[in-house]
């Protein structure tokens, strides 16, 4: 059976929201990697008591214990105490711990005092992690089959003792590997998705299907647990193969960073580049590509196009086209993206119109009405849609800026 870890995530500060527990996220994501199951996390104060009972609890329900957090050298950083005494496990001096403590403070130049030799007790008979991120190692030991190890709370010690130390242990321990591929589906909301594929998702145990929404857009993560990575990948193809066969070109990549990466990927296939012409979006696409490093090579840039003014005398769009047709407008839009490729030289130029709410602007368009046009410089093509997203400014803009580039996704692998 699968090995099965909880996670107890030590300090005042978590509980408080002060910072945030990332800690509990990188380990997590590691314990997937190495095929262990994680099914709780707990996080407790710097108490003892009550982390003494986070662990009553936990040692009934799990294989593997971690700790992070309470291993400094001030009086309420117990951890290391608390989970000695729960589990009966003596402390002792680590003289190579020790020896590097008094290593560091030499080379700082500050005194080393007694709460600092606290730092190198670690338990008997257990494995230490040497800190080469700080002061604090990290440690553990065995008793009545229960793994138990702590690691230090600042992340920038954590995670890099976590990922070199602790890791290739579990990994040793599990004898399984869990392997996610993430499918990316935009132009479907999750309801859909799941119901469309609820068929293959019920009858997928080992890959096991599972969507996950954000804002815009859907990710199926299929998950499989093997003896090696190269055995779960295999498993899993075919089920990614039905995922693209029931939702088509829905689909818009495996395993992709984002819509955007996908886009400037293809600009890059398709030797062409791109410009924007932004209304109600203010920049958000050109934001969106612009944060994919590389970028350059085919963005060419955008234009905020906000007021009327900057449509007619930057984009040269016709005064008489916007009172004919009005600012949200597929004519207008396309007339943008014209303009913008006019203005840039692009071969691709997007143009995005639309009321964006929450308030209306005095005339018939309904708010959260966008429309977006695709101008090809290269046979004078152009291509127009009109959607409304609703009366939430946020999501509307959202989701014009994705629909423009998925519009370009889906003309260039089309």
């Amino acid at each position: 059976m699968p090995l099965v870890c909880e996670i107890i995530s030590v300090g005042t500060e978590l509980l408080l929201g002060s910072i945030t527990n990332t800690d509990a996220r990188d380990i997590s994501q590691g314990l997937a990697e190495a095929g262990i199951h994680c099914y709780y996390h707990t996080t407790v104060g710097d108490n003892p008591s009550r982390l003494r009972e986070a662990l009553r609890i936990a040692r009934e329900r799990a294989d593997i214990i971690i700790t992070t957090g309470g291993l400094g050298p001030t009086c309420d950083d117990l951890t290391k105490q608390t989970v000695c005494e729960a589990f009966g496990v003596p402390l002792e001096l680590h003289e190579g711990t020790w020896s590097r403590i008094l290593s560091f403070f030499e080379r700082i130049g500050k005194p080393v005092t007694e709460n600092n030799r606290r730092q190198a007790m670690t338990p008997v008979d257990g494995v230490v992690f040497e800190n080469d991120w700080g002061t604090a190692p990290g440690c553990g030991f065995r008793v009545e089959g229960i793994w138990v190890f702590m690691l230090p709370g600042p992340p920038k010690e954590c995670r890099p003792m976590f990922q070199n130390c602790l890791l290739p242990l579990l990994k040793s321990l599990s004898g399984t590997t869990i392997v996610s591929r993430n499918v990316r589906v935009f132009g479907m909301g999750e309801s859909e998705v799941e119901d469309r594929l609820r068929s293959l998702m019920e009858r997928s145990i080992n890959p096991s299907v599972a969507p996950y929404a954000k804002e815009g857009e859907v990710t199926l993560r299929v998950t499989a647990s093997a003896q090696s990575e190269e055995e779960a990948l295999r498993v899993i193809q075919p089920v990614i193969g039905e995922v693209r066969a029931l939702l088509g070109d829905l689909v818009y990549g495996v395993d992709v960073d984002s819509l955007e990466s996908v886009v400037l990927d293809l600009l890059e296939r398709a030797n062409v580049r791109l410009a924007v012409a932004e209304s109600c979006t203010g920049g958000m696409v050109a934001a969106k590509l612009t944060g994919v490093p590389g970028a350059s090579k085919r963005f060419m840039g955008g234009v905020v196009a906000y007021a009327r003014e900057v449509k007619v005398n930057v984009l040269k769009v016709p005064d008489e086209l916007i009172d004919k047709y009005g600012m949200v407008s597929e004519e207008v839009a396309a007339a943008m993206a014209r303009g913008v490729c006019d203005v840039t030289g692009a071969e691709l130029g997007l143009g995005l119109t639309g009321l964006a709410g929450p308030g209306s602007d005095g005339s018939s368009v309904p708010v959260g009405t966008v429309c977006v046009a695709l101008y090809d410089a290269r046979n004078g093509t152009r291509q127009t849609l009109r959607r409304n997203f609703g009366d939430e400014r946020g999501r509307v803009r959202t989701m014009a800026s994705l629909t423009a580039l998925d519009m370009v996704r889906r003309r260039l692998s089309g």
